[in-house]
């Protein structure tokens, strides 16, 4: 019997070739996210399940994870994928941008994980791929409340994996740079033609995903150039914080 994996934020993008990736390697595979449509149009060509899900709310994500686990009893795999951009600085982003990137980004993952526990804990030993972003390692004073969310989804994957580890589930946390998805669109960000060439395509997060659960990899840094970005941070923060200020409007103009 083919091992069960769930993917939250499921129906396009990142979500959705790392379903394409665990399919091709025999999973099962339930794809969880707000749009029932597109959860269809993404699930039906892998001959996978979909759950309709909002990770922001809490009782939804404990009812949708008391659904699966009728059908699903013991889980092999939880990818924690589902986020939201909040571009925009802490001046500008009103209270509710700054609450529900908090709720879907780090929250997110906190509930699912949570919720999918027991099923987790059935198939052990099992894995959680937690997918934060390179912004959960820098500072950026352009988009605060996004980079904030993803500092504390990063601080919760490091817990965990320690946590859950003498459980026999392995906790990995896949951080991509900028990634090409219907969700966070990047290169028509970017007027220089270099800077698009580093925005990376969703299936090679993919790949490092599934090769973070086959090679027990606690932490990977996608494309891994970005890993220079988090040593600038932990090594030059006043350096990175004048890089950040620059270009920033004041708030009013």
């Amino acid at each position: 019997m083919p091992q069960v994996a769930v993917v939250t934020g499921g129906s396009s993008g990142i979500g959705a070739a790392t379903a394409r990736k665990l399919a091709e390697r025999g999973w099962s595979c339930v794809l969880v996210g707000r749009d029932e449509e597109r959860l269809r149009a993404a699930a039906e060509p892998l001959g996978a399940e979909w759950q309709r899900c909002d990770v922001a709310d809490r009782e939804e994500v404990e009812r949708a994870a008391a659904a699966i686990g009728e059908r699903h009893p013991k889980l092999g795999l939880l990818v924690n994928n589902a986020g939201i951009p909040g571009r925009g600085g802490f001046l500008r982003a009103s209270p509710e941008t700054i609450e529900q990137v908090a709720r879907v980004n780090y929250l997110g993952s906190v509930w699912c994980l949570r919720a999918f526990l027991p099923q987790l804990r059935a198939a052990a030993p099992s894995d959680v791929v937690n997918v934060v972003s390179v912004a959960g390692t820098v500072a950026s004073g352009s988009s605060g409340p996004y980079t904030a969310s993803k500092h504390a989804q990063l601080a919760f994957s490091r817990a965990t994996r320690a946590e859950l580890r003498p459980l026999a589930i392995r906790v990995h946390t896949v951080l991509p740079g900028f990634v090409e998805t219907p969700g966070f669109p990047q290169r028509s960000r970017f007027p220089n033609r270099l800077v698009r060439a580093l925005v990376a395509e969703p299936e090679l997060i993919a790949e490092r995903i599934v090769a973070a659960v086959d090679r027990d990899r606690g932490e990977v840094v996608v494309p891994r150039y970005y890993r220079v970005a988090s040593l600038a941070q932990a090594l030059a923060p006043g350096l990175v914080a004048w890089a950040s200020a620059r270009g920033i409007r004041p708030a009013g103009d």
